[in-house]
């Protein structure tokens, strides 16, 4: 990454922390889905099919349209693997186009010299990995052995941040392996961060002995950029709740390639709404919902969005948002009648 674009970088970086401080009544942070089909097949992974078409590009803008009318500070692509989208690039101009920050997330397989400087000229502006092991197993072909060529690749041309994550959990099973690929992305000039792998559902699967201690190896070696943002992750190795507000539906979107809003990409579902149809009424009500699965919630980037209001405006049940809301109307109508 040239010296020139990580300053210009951070500055981005303050200002839309800077705004998201000053005000809550925006969009932070939104992942969009332009496609379901991978070509992987993880074993512990929910989030992909291997026959869905992409999203074609025209429903891709008017979405990223919408998250721009909902005033969002970066919006970063998701899959399945957004790689295999046949329009990426024109994805990634189009979110710049808004001034919104563009991020993509992927499992490395498809970069190459020539297709990363095409990234370089859409404007991409970070990128993460995950590689779950050095060598491919039945659980996960997101291998260091086999994706060490295309960090390479990505070391000498790209142009923008990018972070390599490794996992703990779930399966692995060399938990050695997170160490063994956070030091291969220091020697590259990366940052690297360490994720537990969830349940079904999104939420805690407690670590070992020996997953802790490699944990907190990893961790240590992470001390930059937004790695810096985890400590959420001390008590979830430990297998401990952790008290915070989730600000999903809110300051923090998951849009499908359906084009719904969901919680976070393990609680699909809720609320479901259509993205067009999204209001800043329903933007304050999941800000102010108090979320079942928080406590145990091991979603580094809904966490780390969390990270910006969790010191103001206290959440309340989904039962007691119901009982103000009747309350507001009785009031309206005691009002109106006078």
């Amino acid at each position: 990454m040239r010296k020139s674009t990580f300053l210009k970088l951070k500055l981005r970086e303050a200002a839309f922390i800077s705004r998201a401080l000053l005000s809550t009544n925006h969009v932070v942070l939104a992942h969009i889905i332009p496609m379901r089909r991978c070509n992987l097949a993880c074993g512990y992974c929910n989030e992909y099919d291997q026959s869905s078409k992409p999203v074609p590009l025209e429903v891709m803008q008017r979405r990223l349209d919408k998250l721009a009318e909902l005033g969002t500070s970066v919006v970063t692509i998701s899959g399945g693997e957004p790689m295999m989208h046949p329009e990426l690039d024109q994805i990634v101009r189009h979110i710049r186009s808004h001034g919104m920050i563009a991020g993509l997330i992927s499992n490395g397989y498809y970069f190459t010299p020539d297709r990363i400087k095409r990234l370089n000229d859409a404007g991409l502006e970070y990128l993460q990995i995950s590689i779950d092991n050095v060598n491919p197993d039945e659980v996960s072909r997101k291998s260091l052995r086999v994706l060490d060529k295309k960090l390479r690749y990505l070391a000498e041309h790209a142009d923008f941040h990018i972070n390599i994550n490794s996992v703990i959990g779930g399966g692995i099973k060399q938990p050695e392996d997170a160490l063994t690929v956070a030091k291969r992305a220091v020697e590259l000039g990366f940052s690297t961060t360490v994720g537990v792998i969830h349940n079904g559902d999104g939420t805690l699967k407690p670590l070992t002995e020996n997953e802790k201690q490699i944990f907190h190896a990893v961790k240590k070696l992470g001390n930059k950029d937004h790695a810096r943002l985890n400590w959420f992750q001390d008590s979830i190795a430990e297998g401990k709740p952790y008290e915070w507000r989730c600000r999903s539906g809110s300051r923090y979107l998951y849009i499908c390639e359906e084009g719904l809003v969901h919680w976070c990409s393990q609680q699909r579902g809720y609320p479901g709404t259509p993205l067009e149809e999204y209001t800043m009424e329903d933007f304050k009500r999941e800000y102010k919902t108090e979320k079942w699965c928080a406590p145990t919630c091991t979603i580094q980037c809904v966490h780390q969005v969390g990270i910006l209001d969790n010191w103001r405006d206290p959440q309340m049940t989904p039962v007691q948002i119901r009982r103000e809301q009747k309350q507001k109307e009785r009031v309206g109508q005691v009002l109106r009648a006078e």
